[in-house]
């Protein structure tokens, strides 16, 4: 970390859009085992923090729990003999954003139809001649 950036707890909650208060906390998590602190005790966040906690809110996005985040973490302190377990953890991981995508795709495929329906309907004035001639929407996504 020598000739690398070094950011307060500070810039790195402004650079994420996190709370202080949720990077202390994934710091008391062991999240950021060598996190440096300096000479008054203060958190020193270095490129490998910062590409810790990228991973951290990329899981979190897809629903991980803290304490599978944690779980992977310790994998990745524990070195190579854990590569299985971390591929595993991934690919599983990613079947499970690949399974919200396509609920998020039929979820917008009904508002893009109620969103037709209600512009129709605001043409006409009305929703009795859109009402008689929309789909069923439970139609749209099964």
């Amino acid at each position: 970390m020598s000739d690398a950036t070094i950011y307060s707890i500070g810039q790195v909650a402004e650079l994420f859009n996190l709370n202080i208060s949720t990077l202390r906390y994934y710091d008391q998590l062991g999240l950021f085992p060598d996190l440096q602190r300096d000479a008054n005790g203060r958190r020193q966040f270095g490129p490998d923090e910062l590409n810790t906690l990228t991973i951290v809110e990329c899981l979190k996005r897809t629903g991980m729990p803290l304490d599978d985040i944690q779980r992977f973490m310790a994998w990745c302190d524990a070195g190579d003999e854990t590569i299985d377990q971390r591929l595993a953890m991934f690919l599983d991981r990613r079947q499970a954003v690949q399974q919200q995508i396509q609920e998020l795709e039929q979820t917008l495929t009904v508002i893009d139809h109620k969103c037709e329906y209600y512009q129709q309907a605001h043409q006409d004035g009305t929703e009795a001649y859109v009402k008689k001639q929309t789909d069923d929407v439970y139609h749209l996504v099964h």
